[in-house]
């Protein structure tokens, strides 16, 4: 009987898992071809320029929301990149927690225990997946800054504003910074003032160089100046930056696949055992030491990744 449940449990979830990936083919492909810098239709009908800009905000998913938790974690989202709705972001958590507690389940028996390993292990995963794609984004963002910064250097000086000139690097660059560009030049173009544009811009990317250009184009609109100068200078610097950066990755790479080989080993080893000889653990799954030496070793393990991270990682 048991084994029957388990059995209609793995069909379950092979299920869900095929249904969400119908939807993500059906409307996977429309959401991304639905350009981020083409200009709002609904700006038209609005009556004002504040519902333009909420509507703005709202497709791009900015919250404003009086929970302070909830609005720092609804921008963290918006820096992924992702077009995530609560409802599926709720239903990939419950499949993905399905799945680990029939892979805990069969490793270590189902229980209790499982159950809570399994919906811990569930967000924790979803969040080192957003952030990975966070990292991703904000990394494709600060390769194509400077050419941006450049672009927007030409337009200055053949006598664009600075509105027309991120309009110039929406259609010029590709995503990410091309439609994030083009989301300010938007803002700019409804009635939203330089700098609550730039601030705006700087909340949905998150790119730590992006901050320089901030800071000079506000300046440059309160105190005047050649702000074309001061932009090509800019864009050498975050070139020179960005040399070093690749260096210093070159030289921990070897550091960080021990740290992810290292991570990974336990599991593996768990997986592969349990597979090969699924009774090899049957001893010791219902022993009273099986909880504290879990919890140790995992303990033990996030102990050594936070220190072999801090081994890997630079601020320059």
């Amino acid at each position: 009987m048991s084994e029957l449940w388990i059995i209609t449990l793995l069909v379950f979830t092979a299920a869900l898992f095929g249904i969400m990936a119908v939807h993500g083919l059906t409307f996977g492909a429309r959401e991304t071809n639905n350009a981020i810098t083409r200009r709002l239709a609904s700006g038209q009908s609005t009556r004002s320029q504040t519902e333009a800009l909420d509507a703005l905000r709202r497709r791009r998913g900015i919250v404003d929301d009086d929970l302070p938790l909830l609005k720092h974690f609804n921008q963290w989202l918006t820096q992924t990149g992702l077009r995530i709705e609560w409802s599926w972001l709720l239903l990939y958590a419950f499949a993905i927690g399905m799945a680990l507690f029939v892979a805990f389940g069969l490793v270590f028996a189902f229980g209790f225990a499982s159950f809570l390993a399994a919906m811990i292990s569930a967000p924790l995963i979803m969040l080192m997946y957003f952030r990975t794609m966070r990292r991703r984004r904000i990394d494709r963002f600060s390769e194509q800054l400077p050419e941006a910064i450049e672009i927007i250097v030409r337009g200055i000086r053949v006598g664009y504003p600075l509105s027309v000139a991120f309009g110039l690097v929406a259609r010029e660059m590709p995503d990410p910074i091309g439609p994030e560009f083009g989301m300010t030049a938007d803002e700019i173009s409804f009635g939203q003032n330089i700098h609550a544009a730039t601030e705006n811009l700087y909340r949905r990317v998150g790119q730590e160089d992006l901050q320089l250009l901030i800071v000079a184009v506000n300046i440059q609109t309160q105190t005047g100046g050649n702000l074309a100068e001061v932009l090509l200078r800019l864009s050498r610097l975050i070139r020179s930056r960005a040399k070093i950066a690749q260096r210093i990755r070159a030289l921990s790479a070897e550091g960080r696949i021990a740290a992810k080989f290292l991570s990974a080993m336990p599991f593996v080893m768990v997986g592969v055992i349990s597979i090969i000889s699924p009774t090899f653990f049957a001893e010791v799954r219902h022993s009273e030491a099986i909880g504290p030496a879990l919890i140790y070793a995992a303990a033990s393990l996030i102990v050594g990744n936070i220190m072999m991270y801090r081994m890997v990682n630079f601020k320059f």
